[in-house]
């Protein structure tokens, strides 16, 4: 059986080092005053064949476990850190530690994970979702998450990182938990506390490029490639000379997360810049390598892409071309939304004309299915009409679109706004996701922040920073991401839903959530779905077996009235949500939606969910 690359524990006190390092003569391992050299391999398999992954070089060495610093040599040079290298203790630029996932004393053996159709996620970083910043600060929201109606977690970036404080996508060891966060033992105590919970745990996994400060990789072997760049550094090599093994590193890495610490799935960041035209992509590789992992396991992984490129081959079999991926974060629905409240029409919003455009995206999954956009000058998108709604991932907020602004502000919205979007989110047929805080309406900001140790670097951001916001940098508006004031105000303060109005935000969430769960015709593949616009409302109409609802988001400013019908099977119509009633407004009375003779009317700024069910 081939080797996991990086450090494993494979007896007591005994572990199987396995590195790649194709071009290295030779090879040791530095353990607390002891030299180690390791025998090149070839693949890592034991048989010296070095059929497919060559350069990879091994060594089984007696004393050594868990916690235990190591370093490895090649050809006399400086010390590096393991490439695979799980823990980081003190820090990116220090030694790798072995970590023994054989320690942990799971209970979560009855645990099968959360199917797609039954997801609500909830994406958060760990550094300022609570005032302590760790993984152990997470399980102790736990239990309001589960009460809120969430089931699964959708945690940023892990990776080690400079320093303390870093959005995540600076990411240089993938196969590590950052020490700040708790490092791997944390990760451990939270999925297992997770479970109890019934909450699945999803990792945001950076594939497509790593961080400056602390990156290994090159020393040891062609990991990037110089064919193309993304926006934040060198691409990560999966076409050219030796990608069979750097395939092979990522795969291994996914492996290992989903059977070493029972992970439940994935979310890859921007995999638009992950490029390749081999014949078998690399994510059509990683994608089952996954899901097999939880098969094995007994449970459901789910594996989910960011990417902005309106592709639904993305969700596709590969059977019929398609990458495989369980569902694609759908942008549109979030630009449609924040244009119908806000009539903000700048930068990539030039695209989106609001009301009209949100219907769009309810009736046909995306805006830009192959109609010409404006800030991209060319035609955008494929149609996606075939594919389930649950398979998009939609939302009001999230990491990038809020802290992707010079102050990291959340979308201007008052209280009824709030109210809206959660509706229009929560009670569609796409998976949702809430942004931390967004379900009680934390005021904190999510700037941009990073720790980088190298002063260029930290100056080359600020830098970046400015010139990318540059009308705002003019008015000293830009937030410096390497001010530690500026990661303090993100931190959250879930103490807000104890008094109104943040309580009744959250009461109106955990109310959706409830109807979501409830009503299968508001999330059914199968239902009817029938999508209208009346003056500034969207009206959405959907009909499962004898099972009827109507979704009404009025965006105007006056009331408007939409035709509900008459009674189906002897059912009639009744009101299940209105974000007027005064339950979800503090207390606060206003103009609640009336029925009469088929016909509702429904205030401005108001959403209102009608069933006969």
């Amino acid at each position: 059986m081939r080797a996991r690359l990086g450090a494993e524990v494979v007896g007591d006190r005994v572990t199987r080092f396995a590195v790649w390092a194709p071009d290295a003569e030779r090879l040791t391992v530095e353990l607390d005053g002891r030299s180690i050299p390791l025998d090149r391999d070839g693949d890592g398999d034991g048989d010296g064949d070095g059929d497919g992954d060559g350069g990879v070089w091994l060594a089984v060495v007696d004393g050594v476990g868990h916690g235990d610093r190591y370093r490895f040599c090649l050809d006399g040079g400086e010390l590096l850190a393991d490439p695979a290298s799980g823990w980081q203790p003190d820090g990116v630029h220090g030694p790798s530690a072995v970590v023994d996932a054989g320690r942990y004393a799971w209970t979560d053996g009855e645990w099968t994970g959360v199917e797609l159709a039954d997801a609500v996620i909830y994406e958060l970083h760990v550094g300022v979702f609570t005032p302590s910043g760790t993984l152990d600060g997470v399980i102790g929201e736990l239990d309001r998450l589960a009460a809120l109606g969430v089931t699964v977690v959708e945690l940023m970036p892990l990776a080690a990182t400079p320093g303390r404080r870093n959005w995540g996508y600076d990411g240089v060891f993938p196969w590590s938990v950052h020490e700040a966060y708790g490092g791997p033992d944390a990760l451990a105590r939270l999925v297992d506390a997770a479970h109890a919970s019934g909450i699945a745990v999803m990792l945001d996994v950076v594939y497509n490029h790593l961080g400056p400060e602390g990156n290994v990789l090159p020393r040891f072997g062609p990991y990037f490639t110089d064919a193309h760049r993304t926006p934040w550094g060198s691409a990560v090599n999966v076409a050219a000379a030796g990608s069979d093994t750097v395939r092979r590193y990522f795969v291994e890495s996914t492996r290992r997360w989903v059977e070493d610490f029972h992970v439940d799935g994935f979310r890859l960041d921007a995999i638009d810049f992950i490029v390749d035209p081999t014949a078998r992509p690399f994510l059509e590789q990683l994608v089952p390598a996954a899901r097999s992992a939880g098969r094995r396991a007994g449970r459901t992984v789910l594996v989910v892409a960011e990417s902005a490129s309106n592709d639904p081959r993305i969700v596709r079999s590969p059977d019929v071309g398609g990458l495989g991926f369980d569902a694609v974060w759908n942008d549109d629905v979030h630009h449609a939304l924040r244009v119908a409240i806000t009539g903000h029409r700048g930068g990539y919003y030039v695209d989106y004309d609001g009301v009209a455009d949100l219907a769009t995206a309810l009736a046909h999954r995306w805006v830009f299915s192959g109609r010409y956009s404006h800030y991209r000058d060319r035609h955008h998108g494929r149609p996606a009409d075939d594919v389930a709604p649950g398979r998009f991932v939609v939302f009001s907020a999230n990491h990038d679109h809020v802290g992707n602004t010079p102050v990291g502000a959340r979308p201007p919205y008052d209280h009824d706004q709030r109210l809206l979007t959660a509706a229009a989110v929560l009670l569609s047929p796409f998976t949702p996701l809430l942004f931390m805080g967004d379900e009680y309406g934390d005021p904190a900001p999510f700037p941009f922040f990073v720790d980088h140790g190298d002063p260029d670097l930290l100056e080359a951001t600020r830098a970046g920073r400015r010139e990318e916001f540059a009308a705002a940098a003019s008015l000293g508006e830009v937030a410096d991401p390497g001010d530690p004031a500026t990661f303090a105000q993100a931190v959250l303060d879930p103490s807000l839903a104890e008094r109104d109005p943040h309580r009744s935000l959250l009461a109106a969430h955990t109310e959706l959530l409830r109807l979501r769960r409830q009503l299968d015709v508001l999330r059914g593949a199968e239902a009817d779905n029938d999508v209208a616009v009346v003056d500034d409302a969207v009206v959405v109409a959907r009909r499962l077996g004898g099972r009827r609802s109507t979704l009404v988001l009025n965006f105007g400013r006056a009331a408007v009235m939409v035709a509900v019908g008459d009674a189906v099977d002897g059912a009639s119509t009744t009101i299940a949500f209105d974000s007027g009633d005064a339950r979800w407004r503090g207390g606060r009375l206003a103009a609640p939606c009336t029925l009469d003779a088929g016909r509702a009317t429904v205030p401005a700024w108001t959403a209102v969910l009608l069933t006969n069910d």
